[in-house]
């Protein structure tokens, strides 16, 4: 994938023009955004791969669903399905996509919809929820609506302004991008990173005066879970561990299991992975899986009355945690 992804570099100024320009004429308005009364947030990012966009939408969540009606639009990635849909009891990781479902499991009172088109999902939802607040999820270059407040993702060992754009960097546009963003959230930080290495990111990015920049880090959960039980996640040393991940970077995960001294196997797929019924059959041989949550979505129904695969949850954490949560307050107060 590397050597293809060098041999395709011709390909990169095209695609660079094509996005620039696709930009441009939104910007001058020669293509038309939708804004709407209603506070719409988008969380996104530039790059393909995983950002840490589920959970900045669950922090998000978490933040407002006690004084708001919040509803989440997803695109539903890799659900076998089309179409605007609402969640309900009927509703899997196939039918709205595994971070949707994860959504869905974990908060009540929250809408919960997808449809690949945002401005059709937006129509409907007013239209059917009247919700106080729209989270977008990762829809930051989808420029036929205008958020009220975008929030842009980058990943501290992949910033956005160290890249190009594909295929052969992982840019889905030019990194002018940056500028229609709101607030930047460096994501996936070490929970030890420095001041200075904050200086060093601040000088790279070269935000506007207007963005906020965050230093967000991901603090994993010290129990696992399934449906029905919790273990401290240090009981494990004691048994014979499968790690099941089908996440764009599995390393901070790999890197903080090894830190609790737990020896495993590391079964390692694709962003997304849609488990083959031969895939499952091999998991369901292995005495103990541990996963991610958002793998956990796509799993569970394979194992439904067996008791051996769990997953591990995140936390996200964020710096200057009250500058962000009243800024967010202030931008749905004001809109």
């Amino acid at each position: 994938m590397k050597l293809l992804r060098k041999i395709l570099f011709p390909i990169v100024p095209i695609y660079y023009i094509v996005t620039w320009l696709r930009n441009k004429l939104y910007d001058l308005g020669w293509k038309s955004s939708y804004t709407y009364e209603l506070p719409i947030i988008c969380v996104g990012n530039l790059s393909v791969g995983g950002t840490g966009k589920t959970p900045t939408i669950e922090y998000l969540i978490r933040l407002l669903k006690d004084n708001y009606k919040v509803a989440t639009l997803s695109r539903g990635y890799k659900r076998e399905s089309s179409g605007f849909i609402i969640a309900n009891e009927a509703a899997s990781a196939k039918t709205i996509g595994d971070e949707p479902f994860q959504f869905y499991k974990k908060f009540e009172n929250v809408v919960i919809s997808v449809d690949a088109n945002r401005r059709h999902g937006i129509t409907k939802l007013i239209a059917k929820e009247q919700p106080d607040v729209i989270l977008l999820d990762d829809a930051y270059q989808h420029r036929k609506v205008k958020a009220g407040y975008s929030i842009l993702l980058t990943a501290y060992n992949n910033l956005y302004c160290d890249d190009i754009v594909l295929p052969t960097g992982n840019l889905r546009e030019p990194k002018s991008g940056a500028k229609r963003a709101d607030a930047i959230i460096v994501t996936k930080c070490p929970l030890s990173i420095t001041s200075s290495e904050k200086e060093l990111i601040l000088k790279k990015i070269k935000a506007l005066p207007r963005q906020h920049v965050y230093f967000s880090s991901i603090k994993y959960a010290k129990y696992i879970y399934n449906e029905g039980e919790a273990f401290l996640l240090n009981s494990l040393k004691e048994k014979q561990v499968t790690l099941v991940t089908g996440i764009a970077n599995p390393t901070p995960l790999l890197d903080y299991l090894k830190s609790n001294a737990l020896e495993f196997e590391h079964l390692n797929f694709k962003d997304h992975h849609v488990f083959s019924l031969s895939e499952i059959k091999a998991l369901k041989q292995k005495a103990f899986i541990l996963t991610t949550e958002k793998d956990y979505m796509r799993l569970y129904p394979y194992f439904e009355g067996e008791k051996h695969l769990f997953y591990l949850p995140i936390e996200f954490v964020i710096d200057s945690p009250k500058r962000f949560e009243n800024t967010i307050r202030n931008f749905i107060s004001s809109a």
